[in-house]
């Protein structure tokens, strides 16, 4: 981690979830960081994210696509951590257009003007698990058929081609991490559309019981976001990426009721209720996934460290805090 020291780095939507927890990593780590964020609606920047850093961190509030984006920020960033985007699938569904335009056109925009002032930067792109739709086989590697189930799947797989494509053609050099259900600081609870954990976190913080969408034995491997922002740093600095795809998945696979219930005991609340699935619900539900994180682990040696309890504890703890100081 020490090649971040006095580094210029770029992480887009550092306003957000993952991409706040990353920046604030950095700056501890030496780097001189800039945010590019505008929180647009919905898609969870919150400047309060970075608020009380002790070390300093420039925010640019435009949109990646924009024109009048700087064009020094592309320039000089020594490493791209790009997290812009929005991570809603029923928002996709409800204005595809919308998210075509996040995820798709801002994206082609922006990595093409940075192809053209930064030749051959390490870019890390934020992508997802629903790319690969329902799947197959578990668990799941990157060599898995694609075949999102909504429009949110698709306009991230198309901007993880864009990545792939530049960097084939040697103008980019860049990978992409496919996330899985990520949990901790930061999460927007108040936002709808950002997860199932997202929720779980939400009720739990305010004491409410957690309802279960159908049976409950669909499988999750929810995975820390510190342990993501290690993915992260290490794919930002390695010296060469061996492959342009990783799946990022938690340390075990969990029956969603599990988790229901291991947090509630942790958070001290009742025990789960079950509801039935929407007709919206279910037309994107996958069934159950959980990642085959192996290349990674073997090619850059990363490993999710934080068990599921550890890690919901922390993130209550966190939550509790920020609720109790603007009570």
């Amino acid at each position: 981690m020490k090649a971040y020291s006095n580094q210029n780095v770029l992480v887009t939507g550092g306003l957000g979830f993952i991409g706040s927890n990353l920046a604030l990593r950095l700056a501890e780590l030496g780097a001189q960081v800039t945010v590019i964020d505008p929180c647009i609606p919905g898609c969870g920047g919150n400047p309060a994210n970075l608020h009380g850093s002790p070390f300093p961190i420039h925010v640019v509030p435009c949109d990646i696509g924009a024109p009048d984006l700087p064009t020094a920020l592309l320039r000089d960033a020594d490493v791209v951590f790009n997290l812009a985007g929005e991570v809603s699938h029923m928002a996709s569904i409800q204005e595809p257009e919308r998210d075509l335009a996040i995820n798709t056109v801002a994206q082609l925009r922006f990595l093409q003007r940075l192809a053209h002032h930064h030749p051959g930067v390490r870019v890390v792109f934020a992508g997802t698990r629903q790319v690969y739709g329902v799947p197959d086989y578990l668990p799941v590697d990157e060599s898995h058929p694609i075949h999102p189930v909504d429009f949110n799947g698709v306009h991230k797989y198309a901007a993880t081609m864009y990545h792939h494509m530049l960097s084939n053609s040697g103008q980019l050099d860049a990978c992409v991490l496919r996330l899985t259900n990520v949990y901790g600081p930061h999460l927007s609870l108040h936002t709808p559309g950002q997860g199932v954990l997202a929720a779980f976190l939400r009720k739990l913080s305010l004491g409410e019981r957690l309802e279960i969408l159908g049976d409950g034995r669909q499988l999750r491997d929810p995975v820390y976001v510190d342990d993501v922002v290690d993915a992260f740093l290490l794919a930002g600095a390695a010296a060469t990426l061996p492959s342009r795809s990783y799946n990022i998945g938690g340390p075990q696979a969990l029956e969603l009721r599990q988790i229901a219930i291991l947090a509630s005991e942790l958070a001290g609340v009742d025990a789960p209720v079950y509801r039935e699935f929407s007709a919206e619900q279910k037309s994107i539900d996958i069934g159950s996934y959980w990642a085959d994180f192996s290349r990674i682990q073997r090619e850059l040696g990363w490993s999710p460290a934080t068990p599921f309890a550890a890690g919901i504890v922390k993130s209550l703890d966190h939550y509790r805090i920020r609720m109790a100081a603007h009570a």
